[in-house]
């Protein structure tokens, strides 16, 4: 019973620290028609450029550079919707956003499921 609590303890906490919203394509497409929400692709330039999400910005999140990039062209007075391939870097890259005081949904499962979805997307 005590490791039972103890796994529930460690993912309580684990649940807790994460200060952004996992949305779905649906509700994702519902916040980014809002004109001042910020939207970021944190995919390398080469998958940015092969398609993304209109109007988005890119910032790689796998550079090293990533925090300062972001920190110094992001604002902090508005919503920032972060999107990468899968899921898997924009959790990260929202995670760093969000311990910098940025308000930050993402897109769950990616621009993979954008796409699927049929949602708008852009080369340009």
């Amino acid at each position: 019973m005590g490791l039972l609590m103890m796994i529930c303890n460690i993912l309580g906490c684990n649940a807790q620290s994460q200060n952004f919203k996992s949305l779905t394509v649906d509700e994702y497409a519902k916040v980014i028609e809002d004109s001042s929400v910020v939207r970021l692709d944190v995919r390398t330039a080469k998958e940015f450029a092969d398609g993304h999400i209109v109007g988005a910005l890119n910032i790689d999140v796998l550079q090293s550079d990533f925090e300062s990039k972001a920190l110094s062209s992001l604002p902090k007075d508005k919503t920032i919707a972060v999107n990468c391939r899968s899921g898997r870097r924009s959790k990260n890259a929202a995670n760093i956003l969000a311990k910098n005081d940025y308000n930050v949904v993402e897109l769950d499962a990616g621009y993979t499921a954008w796409v699927k979805a049929g949602m708008p997307v852009t080369k340009e």
